[in-house]
């Protein structure tokens, strides 16, 4: 999808420099996004904190299997 058409960016071009490790400041200097109009600004700026490298989506939590308690996991406190 076009996210700014003032300098036909996509949102891919968008994600794959974000993940290459850019910040906004950085992508808006290499792409131009939000350099014309602005009225971009707000969607380039929320798929670059959904694919940054520095801020992950999603933190997983593991509970092992048949954790015994000795292992100080948060299961094994839950279960205490």
């Amino acid at each position: 999808m076009i996210v700014c058409v003032c300098r036909r960016v996509s949102d891919r071009d968008i994600a794959r420099h974000a993940r290459a490790g850019m910040d906004f400041s950085d992508i808006q200097f290499e792409l131009g996004v939000a350099t014309q109009c602005g009225q971009c600004e707000c969607s380039a700026r929320e798929i670059v904190d959904q694919c940054s490298a520095t801020a992950p989506v999603a933190a997983i939590r593991r509970d092992p299997a048949g954790c015994g308690g000795d292992c100080g996991c948060a299961g094994a406190a839950a279960r205490a």
